[in-house]
């Protein structure tokens, strides 16, 4: 009995420490000397402080900025602290990621996306509004918007700097990035990115 016994915890102690400790120590390690950058989150800094992650989404509000992509992500409600069922709208909340799963046939999306539309029409967008602009993302995080869509905020953000619209146009051209290895994904902005660039702008 203690012949099978022994040899049965010094591999649960062997392989514990190996893929508990060792594995995950090396492959840090390796993460950090490689890829630190990518490692420690792809994280942005200005002037030596952190402002924002390259891949996590912002909500800019103000109209001197250009806008993400609408996120349905939430937060636990503090006035129930108690219960975990009881929500309120968090955009870019980064412990909660997740779409709003409302389908096609939603009643809510619709006027969601009809109220959005309606807001970007009041505030002066014309032509089609591109589908990123009034839709969220899977994961509600998502950093970038479609290069169309930035082209359609160029108008109010140029008025909201006083620049002229040729400018922030000529900035957005210069920040939209192509397909990975010209052929994964999509065109995209990310909306940091942009956003430094513009208050970068003389």
């Amino acid at each position: 009995m203690l012949s099978q016994i022994r040899p049965a915890v010094v591999l649960l102690v062997l392989f514990t420490a190996l893929t508990g400790l060792v594995y995950p120590l090396a492959v840090t390690g390796v993460a950090q000397l490689a890829l630190a950058a990518h490692a420690n989150g792809s994280l942005v800094y200005v002037n030596g402080n952190p402002v924002g992650s390259e891949l996590i989404g912002q909500n800019f509000a103000a109209d001197k900025y250009f806008h993400s992509r609408p996120s349905a992500t939430q937060a636990q409600d503090p006035a129930h602290p108690d219960d975990s069922s009881k929500t309120i709208d968090a955009p870019y909340n980064a412990a909660n990621s997740t779409g709003s799963n409302l389908g096609p046939t939603s009643q809510k999306l619709l006027d969601r996306v009809s109220a959005d539309v309606k807001a970007k029409r009041d505030a002066g967008w014309t032509g089609p509004i591109p589908a990123d602009a009034v839709t969220t993302s899977a994961s509600g995080l998502d950093p970038d918007i479609s290069p169309p869509n930035a082209v359609a905020q160029v108008a109010a953000v140029a008025k909201a700097r006083g620049l002229s619209e040729d400018k922030v146009r000529a900035l957005v051209e210069t920040q939209v990035k192509g397909r990975v290895a010209g052929v994964f994904g999509e065109p995209r902005v990310n909306v940091l990115a942009l956003n430094l660039a513009l208050d970068a702008l003389k």
